[in-house]
């Protein structure tokens, strides 16, 4: 864990509580899988590389613990990141293809124009920085591009529905972008409709053509599934983050 990392959250927030920082420090190295998926947190080992008592860093994994990052296992000590497969995410996403696809569809008929508007600025700033290997502009306006198109649907169930798989969801997304980063557009077809996927969903919506909508994001999250596949080079591309 990086202490000075730490410490440039605590100069830019002076106020706000240490195990808030440090759950910010946390979920940005699980994110940026540099926490490998399915480690276990050793409390005492991160509040000693952190130069900080344990206490607030045990308060930030209860917080992580709540929104969904960190599970606990029957007869297992410790608390541990969520772990990521391919075979998992392929359930996953089969469930997010439901969720999302309706959601597009129901924001065809739904989205006013400025929604739209957001919508396409958010996908044309995702595809400059997939071309770019910008990941920090990824992040930014990938999962964004996904929320408002949740939130504008109109549907509280389909909302809700999205919230159940959201922590998962997330990581997934996270290790794709990291996986792009590292990717060219020859050894990843899938590269290029990844890239093009989030301005035909948009276009969809603004011609307001829900089966359209739904076609285009269920295309989308395949293209997403198939990227990550092809990204491990016939074995599972998650096997490689594990620590052993």
């Amino acid at each position: 864990m990086d202490k000075y990392q730490l410490k440039q959250y605590m100069d830019a927030s002076p106020d706000a509580k240490l195990k808030d920082l440090v759950m910010k420090l946390l979920y940005d190295e699980i994110l940026g899988l540099r926490i490998a998926p399915g480690s276990k947190l050793n409390v005492n080992q991160i509040a000693s590389s952190l130069g900080i008592s344990r206490t607030p860093v045990a308060e930030a994994v209860a917080g992580l613990s709540e929104g969904g990052f960190v599970v606990t296992h029957p007869g297992q000590p410790g608390s541990f990141v969520l772990d990521l497969s391919l075979t998992d995410m392929i359930d996953l996403y089969r469930v997010r293809d439901a969720v999302e696809s309706t959601a597009a569809a129901l924001c065809a008929y739904r989205a006013d124009d400025h929604v739209v508007r957001e919508l396409s600025l958010l996908a044309e700033a995702f595809k400059e920085s997939v071309e770019n290997r910008d990941i920090r502009g990824m992040k930014d306006t990938d999962m964004p591009f996904h929320r408002l198109i949740i939130d504008s649907c109109g549907n509280p169930y389909v909302v809700q529905s999205y919230e159940q798989i959201l922590p998962k969801l997330i990581m997934y997304q996270a290790s794709m972008l990291e996986f792009i980063v590292h990717q060219n557009d020859k050894a990843n077809p899938w590269m290029a409709s990844v890239k093009y996927n989030h301005i035909s969903v948009v276009s969809a919506i603004r011609m307001r053509m829900p089966e359209l909508a739904r076609q285009s994001m269920t295309e989308h999250v395949g293209a997403s599934l198939n990227f990550t596949s092809l990204a491990g080079d016939g074995m599972d591309p998650f096997r490689a983050l594990r620590r052993p």
